[in-house]
């Protein structure tokens, strides 16, 4: 997800720009910048490396000043290149631009906003729907880029959050935001934008969380926020310290909706700088329990049982180790055929899962004493009873519906395919590096899948009306298709139900009709020709299709199908971003319906008693 950074201040603010930046890194970017108000000119540097790249050429080129804003950007519309990277510049005036701006999100109407601007003679030096905003705030500067702003915020559609200054007024800062976070920082002749409050931690700990509509005006004694009619509006400003700032609900209408957009960082955190695979992630012994075992026996309940279900394919495919996978409210209850040298597996978000802990204690009563649990909290009961673990580091999670802690335990689970192989010698060097660097890239490819929520928001409109839905996949998706229908079931009450796409024909087609939408989940894989005959046969029956398509996979929207294309194909990692917009469908058709998204009906977060 991209980062804003924004000052007015009475000093040179460009380091706290870039340290800024330096905080949002683990967003995940494939470019940078940082533009300031340096002795009557509008300066800027712009980069596809690194912060620290930026870094040396800002302090090259000698680039200082009171006032700025800086971004860190992951591509969406307009590869990644310099000359789409943030801030964008609009106009001149004595031989300066006049207008810098930084945004995050995607603006819909751009392409209609692009003509009209093009007719009206600015010249567009991008692909970017960023640079839009920019000349149309330009366009309707008169001296007031505080209303320059307002107006330009009211033809904008889909979401952002933006920053902007202009030539003509050194001293100030202008903001808004819709659908996409953005809090002020405020100091002692002073103050601050980001799009995350651990952008600011270190410079201040005063922070006020701007409100869908909110545009803030920001001068160095004092801030200003109004909504975008211009009626002054007063927001609480909160004592945030950086160690405790990540616990804060923020700008989030919802913990479900902060804990969607946590992820890219919560993968990040989880994956923690990995230099090599080896058995040791998973504990001292691991090495020789690995090697001892010649079979998996996975136990976990829910979303963890649906992460289970996706270790199947990897751990088979890839270490040629054979997996059950059980639901552990079920496991204890029948008869089993014990294996001593199963290694068996738990996956639990708090560690406490009465149903997980007692199937674990049962398998070991059975006389299977290979234990590992994938966990998100180490202090736990699952981590003691264990002999090895995993602790996924996706942070507390308070909404009932789990996100972050299932797309970590996927990246945990990957790790321990990738272990188990290479203990089995079905780990080439080459291969390794392979799986390393696509999961060093999963939280920027996880930003660039969050980018899309403009897009899933319309479909929720259409999918709260509805009472009931199927969701499809196939081989290693179809665990992500339960995972997605669990979602939409348990916060926004619509019945829904996931199959293997294949198993359409025998019976589920029979639900089919054009008050059921059907939603497909079509990665660019070996299954793919397979999919689209099954979504002809949800089609030819008058079924509503709505697909996430990766972008190669030459499905076309039309009568009857809704196609939302995904950034890229990620391989065997494909299942951790499919399940990103899973959840935003999820959140936001719950939203619409006015259920309590982070408490749903009947649930808790940590199921504690049988």
């Amino acid at each position: 997800m991209c980062g804003i950074v924004g000052a007015v201040a009475q000093r040179n603010i460009v380091p706290v720009l870039l340290e800024g930046l330096k905080r949002l890194e683990y967003r995940g970017y494939d470019s940078c910048g940082v533009a300031v108000h340096d002795n009557g000119q509008l300066r800027r540097a712009r980069s596809t490396e690194r912060v620290a790249e930026l870094e040396a050429q800002v302090e090259k080129d000698g680039i200082a000043g009171f006032t700025g804003i800086a971004h860190t950007r992951w591509a969406t519309h307009g590869a990644p290149a310099t000359h789409n990277a943030h801030p964008h510049f609009s106009g001149q005036t004595r031989g300066s631009a006049r207008i810098a701006l930084v945004h995050n999100g995607i603006i819909e109407n751009h392409d209609e906003l692009r003509k009209e601007l093009q007719d009206a003679g600015y010249v567009f030096e991008s692909q970017t729907d960023t640079e839009v905003i920019a000349h149309l705030v330009d366009h309707l500067y008169a001296g007031d880029l505080f209303e320059a702003v307002r107006q330009a915020t009211q033809r904008l559609t889909g979401a952002f959050a933006i920053a902007v200054f202009a030539h003509d007024e050194p001293h100030r800062v202008v903001g808004a935001r819709l659908g996409s976070p953005l809090v002020v920082g405020c100091g002692e002749g002073e103050n601050f934008l980001a799009s995350d409050a651990l952008a600011l931690a270190g410079t201040t700990d005063q922070i006020i969380y701007l409100e869908d509509g909110d545009i803030v005006d920001l001068q160095q004694s004092r801030v200003w926020i109004t909504d975008g009619e211009g009626r002054a509006m007063e927001r609480k400003v909160h004592t945030v310290q950086a160690h405790t700032a990540a616990a804060e609900l923020g700008p989030y209408r919802h913990y479900m909706q902060k804990e969607i957009f946590e992820q890219p960082r919560a993968v990040s955190d989880t994956l923690q700088d990995i230099e090599s695979i080896t058995p040791e992630l998973f504990g001292d012994e691991a090495f020789g329990i690995f090697k001892s075992i010649d079979r998996i026996l996975i136990l976990a309940c829910g979303t963890s049982y649906y992460a289970g279900l996706t270790a199947r394919y990897w751990i088979e495919s890839i270490a040629g180790i054979p997996v059950n996978v059980e639901i552990a409210s079920e496991y204890r209850y029948r008869d089993s055929v014990p294996d001593p040298r199963s290694l068996v597996v738990t996956i639990s978000q708090s560690g406490e899962t009465a149903d997980t802990l007692a199937a674990l204690k049962h398998a070991r009563k059975l006389g299977m004493e290979n234990t590992l649990t994938i966990c998100n909290v180490a202090t736990s009961d699952m981590v003691r009873e264990c002999r090895l673990a995993y602790i996924t580091r996706a942070g507390a999670e308070i909404g009932v519906a789990s996100t972050k802690a299932f797309t970590t335990q996927l990246a945990g689970l990957f790790l321990l395919s990738l272990a188990l192989a290479d203990v089995r010698g079905r780990l080439t060097p080459e291969q390794e590096a392979k799986h390393l660097k696509a999961l060093r890239h999963l939280p920027s490819a996880i930003s660039a899948v969050l980018a899309l929520e403009p897009q899933i928001m319309a479909w929720a409109d259409r999918f709260a009306t509805k009472e009931n839905a199927l969701f499809l996949g196939r081989g290693l998706h179809y665990p992500i298709a339960l995972e997605g229908a669990l979602k939409l079931k348990e916060i926004s009450y619509i019945h829904a139900e996931a199959y293997p796409a294949g198993e359409l024909k025998h019976g589920p087609l029979a639900l089919v009709t054009e008050h059921m939408p059907v939603v497909t989940i079509a990665p660019n894989d070996e299954l793919l020709e397979k999919l689209k005959s099954n979504m002809q046969e949800v089609h030819a029956r008058g079924g509503e299709l709505y697909v996430f398509a990766d972008a190669d996979t030459r499905i076309s929207g039309g009568d009857g199908i809704h196609v939302i294309r995904m950034p890229e194909h990620y391989g065997r990692l494909s299942p951790l971003l499919h399940t990103i917009p899973l959840q935003l469908l999820a959140y936001h058709t719950a939203c619409v319906r006015g259920t309590d998204v982070d408490k749903p009906r009947n649930l808790a977060k940590s199921v504690t008693v049988e």
